[in-house]
């Protein structure tokens, strides 16, 4: 079964740290994706931009494009993982590795219902 681990954090936490601060967390993050991925669990993963470049189509017909996400928390989507998983069980296990090296955020596990992997896409 897939699951989507979705990455939430403050987002101002996150802007605040200092680039080593930061590459502590990525590097520590990195590890596990690595583990993940050699063993053939990890699917696409990625780290969001600031929310403050994004916006948000909403209404009906074609819709009307607004800026921000307007989340209704303090924390936003920041990230997601795409793994693929024997049961929720071994996802949350995914979920507290993840969140052991980045304390402060918040993950959300959830069974994806449809899974389309889509094109590969080059790393820039």
């Amino acid at each position: 079964m897939f699951y989507a681990i979705l990455a939430y954090h403050v987002e101002e936490t996150v802007q605040s740290w200092t680039p080593d601060e930061d590459a502590a967390v990525m590097k520590d993050l990195l590890e596990i994706n690595d583990r993940l991925t050699r063993a053939g669990k990890l699917g696409p993963a990625a780290r969001l931009g600031e929310t403050a470049k994004a916006v948000t189509l909403r209404g009906p017909g074609d819709g009307l494009v607004i800026d921000g996400p307007f989340a209704e928390t303090k924390e936003q989507l920041l990230g997601l993982y795409v793994l693929d998983c024997a049961n929720q069980d071994e996802a949350i296990a995914v979920a507290r590795d993840l969140k052991r090296v980045n304390p402060t955020a918040v993950y959300e596990i959830r069974p994806i219902a449809l899974y389309l992997p889509g094109a590969p896409l080059a790393v820039s």
